[in-house]
């Protein structure tokens, strides 16, 4: 497959010449490897570390380990199999605090990571890779994305033109093929092999090793009822209760999938209004392509009429401006909304103390109604200062539906 360019690319390098240790983490097979060795000299050192063996000795002397590879930068890829070096990369860049000393990427979230992030505090900085973006698809990464020239000026990217991204695939084959790397090139009769192997692996290796779950096949049935969920507030007690596991056990099932990157939280905004607002996250499957998976959907036409198409699309967008936002220093955060009365805006994003309201639209033909959500916000906070909204969906342009919101196509530039 030929190399696609990604996003992160110059932000990357920019870290790497500004700090000691430069973290990448994300899911399996968003293209992490891949990454480096289109980043870095062939000629760099890298060492690819396994669960299993334990690689030139790394987990037993870990500071022998590193005496073996003293030329700068060390490529450390799936740190997480050997958390050892933590605690001896740590004191060599207290010895040595020079720039682009170790690149370390890891596909897991939890202890490892949580051990660089207060090991290394102030020497290191954390970078997530995600699946592809559309511009990273189609290649066309020569900016940061609408995302940025919103927040920065919401008005003047109303009126601007920002042009759209080439679309490769339809709407409905792109959420069925999802956005990893191999799924966006596979020919379309083996991406569902593809996954079957993929949550194969994704279970056998990374769940196994973090915790001990006995009932893979209750494991495997709660990550297909999670793909059902994606872009829902999360009930614990409903989530555990629909296939026989106390509220807790899903709780820390639901842990382990954001742990390995293919769950995300968006919790809900409250300002000042907590006791009218519903205080539930909002959760995101990863990638539409797992989700699409996992509850076997046969193809992308199997997607028409499906009950899941809008909450697929929905995390398609999310997924979007979630990888935006990784372009973005500091990113801003990222909320859902509902009122006590049912009234809801999809997306909240807060920055600089304003707020950006979002819609998700599965149509062609957005309207003025498709914005209730947005004025409904408006009215519950007058003293809020809330920017121009966007109503993103399928669209071929962009529409003003009110003096206050646009809708836009959700494959802007």
């Amino acid at each position: 497959m030929k190399y696609k360019e990604r996003l992160l690319t110059a932000r990357l390098q920019r870290l790497v010449q500004t700090f000691p240790v430069v973290v990448i983490s994300g899911a399996r097979q968003v293209g992490k490897s891949t990454l480096l060795d289109h980043v870095f000299p062939a000629n760099t050192d890298c060492v690819v570390f396994d669960p299993v063996v334990d690689v030139e000795n790394a987990r037993e002397d870990p500071d022998l380990f590193l005496d073996n590879h003293p030329r700068a930068p060390l490529l450390l890829d799936e740190i997480q199999y050997a958390p050892e070096l933590v605690a001896a990369i740590k004191r060599r860049v207290d010895q040595n605090r020079q720039a682009g000393q170790f690149v370390l990427t890891g596909s897991q979230q939890w202890e490892v990571m949580k051990s660089l992030a207060e090991s290394l505090a102030g020497r290191a900085v954390f970078l997530t890779l995600d699946g592809f973006s559309l511009a990273e698809m189609s290649g066309q990464v020569d900016g940061p994305g609408w995302l940025a020239s919103w927040l920065e000026n919401p008005w003047e990217f109303a009126y601007g033109e920002g042009g759209l991204v080439r679309m490769e695939h339809t709407l409905y084959e792109t959420l069925w093929r999802g956005f990893l790397p191999d799924a966006t090139t596979l020919p379309i009769e083996t991406v569902a092999d593809f996954y079957a192997a993929y949550t194969k692996t994704y279970v056998e290796r990374d769940v196994r090793l973090l915790a001990d779950v006995s009932e893979w096949q209750t494991f495997s049935r709660f990550i297909r009822l999670a793909a059902a969920l994606t872009a829902q507030e999360m009930n614990y007690s409903q989530l555990g209760r629909e296939i026989g596991i106390a509220p807790q056990t899903a709780r820390r099932w639901l842990d382990m999938l954001k742990a390995t990157f293919q769950w995300f939280d968006v919790p809900a905004f409250s300002g000042n209004n907590i006791k009218r607002v519903s205080g539930k996250p909002k959760g995101f499957v990863a990638d539409t392509g797992f989700a699409c998976a996992a509850q076997l959907i046969s193809s992308p036409a199997a997607l028409a009429g499906h009950p899941m198409l809008g909450a697929l699309f929905e995390t398609a967008v999310f997924a979007e401006i979630r990888k935006q936002s990784a372009l973005l220093s500091p990113a801003p955060q990222i909320y859902h909304w509902r009122s006590a009365g049912g009234a809801e805006v999809d997306l909240l994003l807060e920055r600089d103390g304003k707020l950006f309201p979002i819609e998700v639209k599965v149509k062609s033909q957005p309207g003025p109604r498709d914005a209730r959500g947005i004025r409904a916000l408006r009215d519950s906070y007058p003293d809020r200062d809330i920017q121009p909204g966007l109503v993103l969906a399928p669209t071929q342009k962009s529409l003003r539906l009110s003096d206050q919101v646009w809708a836009m196509p959700w494959n802007t530039r």
